[in-house]
Parts: C-alpha cells; sequence; structure tokens
C-alpha cells in the first residue's frame, strides 16, 4: 500500500509539472497570480486528499518495555501494560502478539531521536526499553 501511495504522490507532482499550464500576470502592480491549468489536476488532487484521509497510520517508533512467551505470557502483557498505564497515564500502550511473544509497547513517536527522548524518561522503571520502529496511528503522535 505505501508503495502505491508514494506512485501515486509521484504520478501528482509529475502530472502537475507537466501538464498545468501556468500564467503569471501582474495587475496594476498589485502582485496577483493567475493560474490556469487543466481541471483534471484538481480532482487528482481531491483523490490524493482523500487517500491520505483513509491512511490512519503512519511509520514512526514505539517503545517496547516487555515481551513474553509461554504460560500467562498474555496476563503478565497485560500487568504490565496496566502497571504503566498506572504511571504515564499520557501516554497510549498497546499490546500485541506476534507468535510466540506477546509485546508491551508504548507511545507513537515519528522519529527515533523523539523515541529516544521518552525512552530516558522511563528508562529508571523500565531499565530494558528499546524503541522499535512500527506502524503508528497518525492522529495520537506524542
Amino acid at each position: 500500500m505505501k508503495s502505491i501511495i508514494c506512485k501515486n504522490t509521484f504520478c501528482l507532482f509529475l502530472l502537475i509539472l507537466i501538464s498545468a499550464k501556468v500564467s503569471f500576470s501582474q495587475v496594476e502592480k498589485k502582485g496577483n497570480v493567475e493560474i490556469i491549468q487543466d481541471e483534471r489536476i484538481g480532482r487528482l488532487v481531491e483523490k490524493h486528499k482523500a487517500l491520505n484521509e483513509r491512511q490512519s497510520d503512519v511509520d514512526g517508533y514505539r517503545i517496547q518495555i516487555f515481551f513474553d512467551s509461554g504460560n500467562n505470557s498474555k496476563k503478565k502483557a497485560s500487568d504490565a501494560m496496566q502497571r504503566f498505564m498506572e504511571k504515564f497515564p499520557e501516554t497510549k500502550a498497546y499490546i500485541s502478539f506476534k507468535e510466540p511473544y506477546y509485546r508491551v509497547r508504548v507511545g507513537n513517536f515519528r522519529t527515533l531521536i523523539e523515541s529516544e527522548g521518552f525512552l530516558k524518561k522511563i528508562q529508571p522503571d523500565y531499565p530494558n526499553g528499546f524503541p522499535v520502529k512500527e506502524k503508528i496511528y497518525f492522529q495520537e503522535i506524542n
């Protein structure tokens, strides 16, 4: 899906550059610019906006604070998530399962630097935490 969106973005800008007929004119030194373009470009821009609104996740980082497998690992993960949410209620926590591990990851950070800054904040409580690259929710970026 990511490559399709990137290709659509590239195509959109390519079409704008190639097929737009732009005419710049100044009227009475007011600095007005008149843009004359194919009406299909406007429709392409609207379609691009709609596609991006539907995409709820972006590449980013989270901090992994727990992972375990075996008996009671799901309950342990739930307990770890609950303890984290009590200490840091402003930061979202997520449980995921990828066989054979249950994992607890926290935060929605756009960059590695942001995630490492938060890791320093929680390091006394979670000394084994580390940043992981993951799809994050754009609306919930910390």
